[in-house]
């Protein structure tokens, strides 16, 4: 063999050699390549009648390494399941391809809730994740269905059963049906109390919402285990015993066992109470300049050597936070920071005044009001994007817009903005309805049998607007009044309102003659500040006094005849009224006060002239955390100008509502004159004064709105100014017209119920004239 020959041999054993082994390299890579290109598998796709395609293939993709392997085949089946568009998907190699198997889930026509009463559709609708017009997931009903069971426990109703149905519609359509079966509703059949050596179970359950059931649960409720409630009952208890002095107590543990022999929850609390502690040094320490700790003293309501008392901490924190924002500190904060002595049983507490991080208002972001306009919200905002966080301004905004009664909740939270001195507000709400329609009836000594409709709308369509219209049809009073106040009036918190009313009274056993007034006002308020209101006012109306004499048995006094024989008058007047408030809560107020002062001019223009002033002023001061007491004074003045009386039908007249205990015109000046039915002629002037004792009844909690009142009150009616002389007839004018004090003193029982306001009292008269008309029973029932 030549050379030349075996060099050639050699090179093609060595290109046999390559060949192979590129073969089986070829051979290797074709195990995870031979069905992809481009990094992108190719894709066959089964089953498919509304997803496209393209859209199944973009959901395969190759690995990092760019090589599409058994792990990128899981990953685009995790995929696709995960878009909830199918109910099945399976994977195979075919050849040098994929071949994708789909079966298409059901397109939701409906979701239907069957059965369920107590709870509306309205109400279950978001607590399923199935949606109407979305896709049936399988795996997804039995979760609705526990859902819906777990709204329905909530509200106490734990025999209730939830079986879903898939109804087919054809073309690949289906509703969903969950059938509801409510059952009865699962009460709280009792409550027990474990370690609880200083208070008694009387004393803890009325510091819980939740309570066993009683006569009054149809009524009040609160007979219902709610796991929520209960945390807050824990932490109520808990807040009772900081309050008392007890700072270690702790609610260790509350069981909630089902007694089906009883039908309903026995509750357990288990508490720990601890020591008793008291209050040592107290002192405020200032990081800020211009801060002098010595001024803001007077704010605190934690006292050294005082029984502890975690509620006068935590308030008094919160208010030297808010008077820091006032004084101009708005970035400045108050930290209560106390120093435990176990073996003396004292806590000092140093309030330490720091200086808080600058931070401004990047974003106001509402969420939840799907009906009240964004204008209507922020206008009970003093600031606005880009002002200083002020966290006092923020609580004001807050606790206004509770008070617009406009939402179920009202939350305001701060989170972090763009950058760490921006702050974005969320004001999260919950609406609720703002119109109503109530037909109602009530009683009360004063005006006998009343029945009444009201329809109206606190905010129309969501602008704030307040409509109202109530008809009035009883036993000595009917009528009508129909108004519309805007309280955001030129987009500011002015308001301005128009109100239309007609009024008719009867003759009836406390007065013998009756009146019509028919009339309209225009109304003009705005804030002065927080405290402080004013309001002014134009009215014009037609008042006349009326008799029937075939419903009385002797004739009237002659100062009623000479009344109603003038005819009817016309009354043009302006008025303004002040009204000042720092108490606590407007609905029921524990502490601060509150002033009213109104005047009256009528003369510009119709037939009378006087001017009429009139003060409220009420003052509540707590006692305890059951005790509120109330001291309360008023008065008034009117007087013609011009040659003008004052018409009889504008005077005052004495009656329960300065003096409990005396009839309706029950005291005053009034004409003796024999014969006659010895009218109530009023007075020019008037002053009475009430002390009052609220207190909530122990064992009763305080949410059933039931309290105790025991009062004395004082006061008078006085100076008669009308005519005394009656030229022509033959009747004349025995006035009685004493300054004698009239005063009570009684005690009673009001019920805030879900019916309205109801009231109880029994006033026996401690001073009176001989001839005053008294009526010791009184019994209120507003319109319910």
């Amino acid at each position: 063999m030549t050379r030349v020959t075996r060099v050639l041999i050699a090179l093609g054993l060595a290109g046999c050699l390559l060949s192979g082994m590129a073969s089986a390299a070829a051979a290797d890579d074709a195990k995870s390549s031979d069905y992809e290109e481009n990094g992108r598998a190719l894709v066959d796709v089964e089953g498919n009648k509304r997803v496209d395609v393209a859209t199944v293939r973009s959901y395969f993709h190759a690995s990092p390494d760019g090589r599409f392997d058994e792990a990128a085949r899981d990953a685009a089946l995790k995929a696709l399941i995960g878009t909830h568009l199918f109910d099945t998907v399976t994977i195979e190699r075919k050849g040098e391809r994929l071949l994708v198997h789909l079966h298409e889930a059901p397109v939701l026509d409906k979701v239907v809730f069957e059965g369920n009463m107590r709870v509306k559709d309205n109400e279950l609708s978001p607590v399923v994740e199935s949606k109407p017009r979305g896709s049936l997931q399988r795996a997804t009903i039995q979760s609705d269905a526990n859902h819906i069971v777990e709204a329905y426990r909530r509200l106490g109703r734990d025999d209730v059963s939830v079986k879903p149905m898939v109804i087919d519609r054809g073309n690949d359509r289906v509703d969903l049906v969950f059938e509801v079966t409510e059952g009865a509703k699962t009460p709280v059949r009792q409550i027990n109390f474990v370690g609880n050596t200083v208070f008694g179970k009387r004393q803890l359950a009325a510091v819980i919402k939740t309570s066993a059931t009683n006569m009054l649960s149809f009524l009040m409720g609160g007979d219902v285990y709610d796991p929520d409630i209960v945390n807050t009952d824990r932490e109520a208890i808990r807040n009772y015993y900081r309050s008392k002095g007890y700072a270690d107590a702790n609610v260790r543990s509350v069981n909630a066992e089902y007694d089906p022999a009883a039908k309903g929850f026995a509750l357990t609390f288990t508490i720990d109470e601890g020591p008793l502690y008291r209050f040592g040094d107290v002192g405020i320490d200032s990081h800020v300049d211009g801060v002098d700790p010595e001024k803001l003293r007077r704010l605190l309501l934690v006292k050294a050597d005082a029984q502890f008392d975690g509620s006068a901490l935590d308030k008094s924190n919160d208010k030297l936070s808010a008077e820091l924002a006032k004084l101009g500190y708005p970035f400045a904060r108050a930290l209560a920071r106390s120093r435990r002595d176990e073996g003396t049983r004292r806590i000092d507490v140093t309030f330490a005044i720091e200086q808080g991080p600058r931070a401004y208002i990047e974003r106001i972001d509402i969420h939840g009001n799907t009906r009240t306009r964004g204008y209507v919200i922020r206008r009970e905002f003093d600031i606005s994007e880009g002002d200083a966080f002020n966290k006092g301004l923020i609580e004001r905004a807050e606790r206004r817009l509770k008070n617009l009664d406009y939402f179920k909740t009202v939350k305001i939270t701060t989170k972090q903005g763009s950058a760490p001195d921006r702050v974005i507000l969320d004001v999260d709400l919950q609406e609720k309805e703002t119109g109503n329609f109530n037909v109602s009836g009530g009683y009360s000594t004063t005006d006998g049998w009343l029945a009444e409709i009201k329809l109206g709308d606190r905010s129309f369509a969501g602008t704030g607007v307040a409509l109202n219209s109530t008809f009035t049809y009883g036993q000595y009073t009917r009528g009508f009044e129909v108004g519309a106040t805007d309280p955001g009036f030129f987009d500011n918190r002015a308001s301005a309102g128009i109100v239309l009313s007609a009024k008719q009274t009867v003759a009836n056993d406390f007065v013998s003659y009756g009146t019509e007034n028919y009339g309209a006002t225009m109304l003009i308020g705005t804030p002065i500040s927080e405290q402080l209101g004013v309001q002014w006012r134009y009215s014009i109306s037609r008042q006349e006094m009326t008799l029937d004499p075939t419903s009385l048995a002797a004739p009237p006094s002659i100062v009623v005849q000479s009344a109603a024989a003038a005819g009817p008058q016309w009354v043009s007047a302006v008025g303004d009224t002040a009204t000042y408030s720092t108490v606590d809560n407007p609905k029921a107020p524990t502490n601060g006060f509150t002033s009213s002062l109104r005047q009256d001019l009528a003369g510009l223009g119709g037939d009378v002239r006087f001017l009429r002033t009139t003060e409220d002023f009420k003052y509540y001061h707590q006692i305890n955390d059951d005790v509120v007491s109330l001291a309360r004074a008023q008065g008034g003045y009117i007087t013609g100008f011009g040659g003008s009386q004052v018409p009889l039908i504008d005077n005052f007249f004495g009656g329960p509502s300065m003096v409990r205990g005396f009839a309706p015109y029950g005291f005053g000046p009034r004409d003796l004159t024999p014969g006659t039915t010895m009218d109530n002629v009023g007075g020019s002037m008037y002053w009475a004064t009430t002390a009052e004792l609220q207190s909530n009844i122990p064992g009763v909690p305080a949410e059933y709105g039931l309290k105790a009142v025991a009062f004395v009150d004082a006061g008078s009616v006085f100076r008669y100014n009308g005519s005394t002389t009656f030229p022509g007839s033959s009747q004349s004018l025995q006035l009685a017209n004493s300054n004698v004090v009239r005063s009570s003193i009684g005690a009673g029982l009001t019920w805030a119920s879900p019916f309205g306001a109801l009231t109880v009292t029994y006033a026996a008269p401690l001073t009176k004239a001989s001839y005053d008309v008294t009526q010791p029973l009184g019994f209120t029932a507003s319109p319910f």
